[in-house]
């Protein structure tokens, strides 16, 4: 079967709404055969100058959103026996690389969580697949002075 597109907003960081994403579109198509859990949040700089504000940020961007948003959409393909999970996520989930370490930490508990998931949804039937790409060009903002927000890159 055939659906048109629908285009459902989603800040990967707002943890909160996540849920209610997942249920609407859950309740739109009826079902996900395939996720892609693709968005992702960097910054460059030293440990002590990057805040833990920011920190969390990242990790929320990196870690807890794909996480959350893949938990809320989980029952459905286990109820279904049949499903696709797919994290992208960067060789920085394997190895660190100086100023990149909130980066490279939520990488890691990414590549972390999405391994144990493989071996708990092989019973169900469920795919879950890790990619780690080498270095990409992503889209960046130049930071203005003092402004640590702007200097993520997204």
């Amino acid at each position: 079967q055939t659906y048109a597109p629908k285009l459902i907003l989603l800040d990967i960081t707002d943890i909160s709404c996540i849920r209610d994403v997942a249920k609407e579109i859950l309740n739109c198509y009826g079902c996900v055969d395939v996720l892609i859990n693709n968005a992702s949040m960097k910054v460059k700089g030293a440990v002590q100058s990057i805040s833990l504000e920011l920190d969390k940020k990242i990790m929320d961007a990196n870690y807890f959103g794909p996480v959350t948003l893949t938990k809320a959409i989980l029952p459905n393909m286990i109820s279904r026996r049949t499903g696709q999970i797919v994290l992208i996520n960067s060789i920085q989930g394997k190895i660190g690389i100086p100023f990149r370490a909130a980066y490279a930490a939520s990488k890691h508990a990414a590549v972390g969580f999405f391994d144990c998931l493989r071996a708990e949804m092989e019973e169900f039937d469920i795919s879950v697949s890790t990619v780690n790409p080498t270095f990409i060009c992503s889209y960046h903002r130049q930071p203005a002075p003092g402004n640590w927000e702007a200097s993520i890159w997204k």
